[in-house]
């Protein structure tokens, strides 16, 4: 092949090189036909989803409660304690974390107790379960001394004596000792203190019932005894065997004593019961000594004074 003809065809293929270039670029730059356009309805924007606040109800009381056990003698921080709202706020519970703050209980306090000012009043409970002129006395009890196990804290009781016969006492008596005596404790269980809030509250129906069967067969109750009479009962319960009658409740002494009147049992005594010695207890007068069976006296000698042929008895 000659020259020429190669340089023929090296000129046609690189003019259909630049018609071919010409005609890309012309339809690149060529627009695309508009495509439809569709409306489409918008719908209306859902409202944000927010959380639901809970509504409080007016009926429940704000209550502060312990979250930790409290030594004695150590201040509530506020990280011990939080506010509970109750349907019924027990009475003088403390409602706000500010009036506790900072105070010092004089007792262990346990997690969960709600808060009073009895919380941080010095003494135990019993002793904030009686009145000045009034002494906690504890009595030894069995199931018979106890009312068959019925006694319970509130109750009003009369103390009875029973002396056995003895050589300090010729005879057996029974009697009053102390009338209208109340019950503060019986076992463990424990009554109302002054301001009329439980000494030891049951925080459950279970613990509750613990009570309960403590109390059936508890050994001992603790007795608030008017000062007058305090020694008197401590030498009867050291002189014979005791008894506890229950009065009834009809009497309404414990009203009385919430209204101020703590003085029942001192006005039902009488002056003639100021027991001091053992062989006084007894209302009978002892027996007198039996007489000792007359003998006949003694005859005295005579002496016969013989003077010749007279006999004359000496004149004694």
């Amino acid at each position: 092949m000659n020259s020429r003809v190669t340089l023929g065809l090296a000129g046609a293929l690189l003019l259909g090189a630049i018609i071919a270039g010409y005609w890309g670029l012309t339809l690149s730059r060529q627009t695309p036909p508009a495509e439809p356009v569709v409306t489409v309805a918008a719908e209306p924007a859902a409202p944000p989803i927010t959380a639901a606040l809970p509504v409080e109800d007016p009926t429940r009381q704000p209550v502060v409660v312990l979250l930790r056990d409290i030594a004695p003698f150590v201040k509530i921080s506020a990280a011990d304690v939080t506010v509970e709202k109750l349907r019924a706020a027990p009475a003088g519970s403390l409602g706000s974390v500010e009036q506790v703050i900072g105070r010092t209980p004089w007792r262990a306090l346990s997690a969960g107790t709600w808060l009073t000012d009895e919380s941080f009043a010095a003494g135990s409970p019993l002793s904030r379960m009686i009145r000045p002129g009034e002494r906690a006395l504890a009595v030894s009890v069995d199931e018979v001394i106890n009312a068959g196990g019925q006694l319970a804290p509130g109750d009003y009781v009369d103390v009875l004596l029973f002396l056995r016969k003895d050589e300090s006492n010729p005879q057996p008596s029974a009697q009053l000792v102390v009338p209208a005596v109340r019950v503060l404790s019986v076992g463990n269980q424990m009554g109302l203190t002054n301001n009329g809030q439980p000494a030891n509250p049951a925080r459950s129906e279970e613990e509750k019932l613990k009570q309960e069967q403590l109390r059936n067969a508890a050994r001992s109750v603790v007795l608030a005894v008017p000062e007058a009479l305090l020694n008197r009962l401590m030498l009867a319960s050291s002189a014979g065997v005791l008894r506890l009658a229950v009065r009834s409740a009809d009497e309404q002494q414990l009203a009385k004593y919430w209204a101020g009147d703590n003085n029942v049992a001192a006005g039902l005594d009488t002056p003639r019961r100021a027991l001091i010695e053992f062989n006084q207890l007894s209302l009978t007068s002892p027996p007198k000594p039996l007489s000792v069976a007359s003998q006949p006296a003694p005859r005295k000698t005579a002496v016969e004074v013989i003077r010749g042929t007279e006999s004359v008895a000496p004149t004694p």
